[in-house]
């Protein structure tokens, strides 16, 4: 099925969303990739605030290549999720309502995922290009001295993504394996 989704979105919206479901997102998404994790679980360890409100709100994994002319990113493709997965049940559980990455998630994340009412999501990898059509605009809010790790807010227009797993635990990776041996 195919979704047009505004985002942020709440833990209802992310509750009509169906692992294999096409999603396009407009609105406003957060990136953050392993170095930007590290110093936000970090602050939470140490009582401190993180630089964004995770309440209802997607993290891209992903770091940007250096913009073009006139484009606000560059090749902005997603960054393999897993490395992310020691941080993630924090954040959900912080009210994170979505993340975009590519590749598999650890059961911990799954769990997380399904007691939080939230979604993963995949970009493709290898269409960064084509991506980075979709966004619009590209701030730096956080760790600027990370580079292209620093926490980023962009706006986006028609963002594409696949529901992976979705907020009952229904895992795409798994159902697909599934249904094509059954074939």
């Amino acid at each position: 099925m195919e979704k047009h989704i505004t985002v942020p979105f709440t833990r209802e919206t992310a509750s009509s969303l169906k692992a294999g479901d096409y999603v396009y997102l407009t609105g406003t998404i957060y990136t953050a990739r392993d170095a930007a994790h590290k110093r936000m679980y970090e602050a939470l360890q140490a009582g401190e605030d993180l630089p964004m409100n995770m309440e209802d709100n997607i993290i891209y994994y992903m770091g940007p290549s250096p913009a073009r002319e006139g484009r606000p990113i560059g090749s902005a493709g997603p960054t393999t999720a897993s490395r992310m997965d020691k941080y993630a049940p924090s954040l959900l559980d912080l009210g994170l309502k979505g993340m975009i990455g590519k590749g598999k998630r650890s059961e911990a994340v799954k769990d997380a995922i399904v007691r939080n009412g939230a979604v993963y999501l995949a970009a493709v990898g290898g269409a960064g290009a084509l991506l980075s059509k979709s966004i619009t605009s590209s701030e730096v809010i956080a760790y600027d001295d990370l580079g292209t790790e620093a926490i980023r807010r962009l706006e986006v227009q028609n963002f594409p993504v696949i529901v992976v797993i979705d907020s009952e635990g229904n895992n795409l990776y798994e159902t697909a394996i599934e249904a094509y041996r059954e074939e």
